[in-house]
Formats: C-alpha cells, structure tokens, sequence
C-alpha cells in the first residue's frame, strides 16, 4: 500500500472519530454519501470528456475518497474494511483475464468479457438476464444494458427496420395518448425504442446524447452570444435564424 493511500485512510478514521472526529463527517451514512460517489463519477467522465486532466487528477481523488469513505463506514459496522474491497476486485479482474492470469489463452473481447461476468452471476444464484443490472444507472444507460442483456437470449430485432418501425408507432402512441399516465408510458416507450434503435445502428446511445448535448449548448451560447445578452427579447423567428446561421457557421 502506497504511502499516499495509507495517509488517506488515517485521514478518513480520524474524521469518523467518534471523539474529535468531524460533525458532518460521522453524521454520514452509506444512504447520504451515495449520491455524492454518483456525482463524483460524472465529474470524472466529465474531466475526460474535456481532456482537463489537471481536474482529472483532482477528481479522481474525489472518487477514491468515496470508495475510502463507505469502506470506512462499513469497518465500523464490521462488514468489510477496505482491504476487502482491494482483494475483492483484484480477485475478480484475475478471475476475468484467465487469458494473462491463468492457463487459457486468446484475446479479451466484449464477448469473452460477457461470459465471464454471466458465469459470475450464475454462480452468485442468478435466475434471469436481467439480473445484475443495477437499478441506480441512469435511465439511458440501463436502458441499453437490459437491451443488450436481452439480445444475448437472441430477444432482437436482426436489422434496423424493426426497431425503426417500433419508433415510429411509439411516437403515434404517445400522440394519441389522452391521461398524464398514459402520456408518461408512451413517452418511456417511445425513449426506450429511440435506445434500441441507437444501438442497432451500433452506436452508444449514452455517447451519442452527450455529444448531442454538447452540440446544442454550444450553439445556444453562441446564439446568446450574438444576440448580444438579449436573446430572450427575440421572437422565435429570430431566434430560429439564430439557429440556422449558427449551424451554417459550423459546416467545414
């Protein structure tokens, strides 16, 4: 264990000190800090997504100390320590590359990668697909995971034109829908089959809406940036020239 590491740890247990440890540190709980590791892990995505690796570093760090932190809060409870946690996922990263860590031989491919983790849940008493798909991902990407777990059962369509006409009869669904219920699971029908029709095509859908994201806020803050502070004072035909003379400016 490096020194930083170590250091790192005393920090954590001195801060959950029950006597001159910090307030706000031992008021926490594995419940309150979860949504702080989620955030944290954007924030490194985020870093890498701007190439800042200066804030990768930093975030990083964050992360870690997330990991540090339920480890420390599981030890008091005497439930794991963080040792654990280490030997729990060296063992599981030696048991998933047999290929460098065992006897077998080959290459590590998605699929290879799959079956691993399939015979992992099996052993662990998995009855469905389905299993193992964690419930707090966001909902884009849980969407694409149990579409893909699916499609291992050979449950999808074999080309684009299946899921292309799905989409297009959520959309009619959603159109026709008449009560805020019926509305709200047509539109998550509708988002789900746009999943699947995204993947068909092979792309990530979890990338290709953040490019798209990235895409539109830039354009928007060039359009605020023409109108010079007063976008908002515009019509929307003037906005929507906005829009097209921004996008003109980006073709190469």
């Amino acid at each position: 264990m490096t020194d930083q590491l170590s250091r790192l740890l005393r920090i954590m247990a001195t801060l959950r000190d029950p006597d001159g440890g910090c307030d706000w540190d031992l008021a926490q709980s594995f419940e309150t800090i979860a949504p702080y590791t989620i955030e944290e892990a954007y924030e490194v995505a985020d870093a890498i997504d701007r190439g800042a690796m200066g804030e990768l570093r930093e975030e990083l760090g964050d992360l870690l100390l997330q990991v540090v932190f339920h480890a420390r809060i599981a030890e008091e409870s005497d439930l794991f320590a963080f040792d654990d946690v280490a030997r729990a996922i060296s063992d599981k990263m030696e048991a998933r590359h047999p290929h460098i860590f065992g006897d077998e031989s080959g290459t590590m491919g998605e699929t290879r990668w799959e079956a691993l983790k399939a015979a992992e849940r099996e052993e662990k008493g998995a009855t469905s697909a389905m299993d193992g798909v964690a419930g707090a991902l966001p909902a884009l990407l849980r969407a694409e995971k149990l579409q893909k777990r699916a499609a291992r059962t050979g449950f999808d369509w074999p080309d684009v034109d299946g899921p292309a006409e799905k989409l297009a009869e959520e959309t009619a669904e959603l159109a026709e829908a008449k009560s805020d219920q019926e509305k709200v699971e047509e539109a998550g029908d509708l988002l789900f089959a746009a999943v699947n029709l995204v993947r068909a095509y092979g792309i990530a859908p979890e990338d290709a809406l953040r490019s798209a994201n990235r895409k539109f806020e830039r354009r928007f803050r060039a359009m605020e940036a023409r109108a010079d502070g007063k976008f908002a004072d515009l019509s929307i035909d003037q906005q929507e020239s906005l829009w097209q003379a921004v996008k003109q400016e980006e073709k190469p």
